[in-house]
């Protein structure tokens, strides 16, 4: 039990890159400010950093899985270059009212679901999920945190500002700034109950 390791899932679009509405080219792809040394501050605290991302533009016949896939190499290439590791990707192509036939359905991966991180749980065997948390600019990534058992931190980047006015009655553990001001909360965390 003593090398279970706590993780930090992040969402991608809006939340460590620039929304861009349903990102296929790659020459698009722009870091959120803060956010290669976010990740580095993550890495030395000892946490896992997994992106957790839907991409129904797959569903929706906007793109295919190839291109998600060539996107999420280029950020880790990104990444690699200022000293930042991404220890895992999940994403879920799927919508329940997808075009493409293969993809739209209803599934367990897609957020608020916990698909993404149950394969997480069962790839890495070592994660500590009640000391994990969940980072993104929607609502539905907080829920994804408390359905699965961990905190959830809403950020005002990407569509971070627009849920907040748009969802009145719903709250997050923490509601950060950027990337930046959530993992300095997160640290903060665990120096008050260290």
């Amino acid at each position: 039990m003593q090398n279970l390791k706590p993780a930090v899932f992040l969402d991608r679009d809006g939340t460590i890159i620039e929304e861009v509405n349903y990102l296929k080219n790659k020459e698009d792809l722009k870091l959120i400010q803060g956010v290669a040394e976010s990740l580095k501050k993550l890495n030395k605290l000892n946490f896992l950093t997994i992106l957790v991302t839907n991409q129904s533009g797959v569903a929706r016949g906007y793109y295919d899985e190839k291109n998600v896939s060539i996107i999420n190499n280029e950020l880790n290439k990104i990444l690699k270059k200022e000293n930042a590791i991404l220890d895992s990707i999940y994403y879920c192509p799927h919508h329940p009212k997808g075009t493409v036939e293969e993809y739209a359905k209803q599934c367990n991966c897609r957020k608020p679901a916990t698909g993404m991180i149950d394969s997480a749980i069962k790839n890495f065997k070592n994660i500590d999920i009640k000391n994990s948390y969940v980072i993104g600019d929607k609502f539905i990534d907080v829920e994804l945190a408390h359905n699965a058992g961990c905190k959830g931190i809403l950020v005002k980047t990407g569509h971070g500002i627009e849920e907040i006015e748009k969802n009145k009655n719903k709250t997050a553990d923490y509601i950060a700034q950027d990337i930046t001001d959530a993992v300095n909360w997160i640290e903060n965390n665990i120096k008050k109950y260290s």
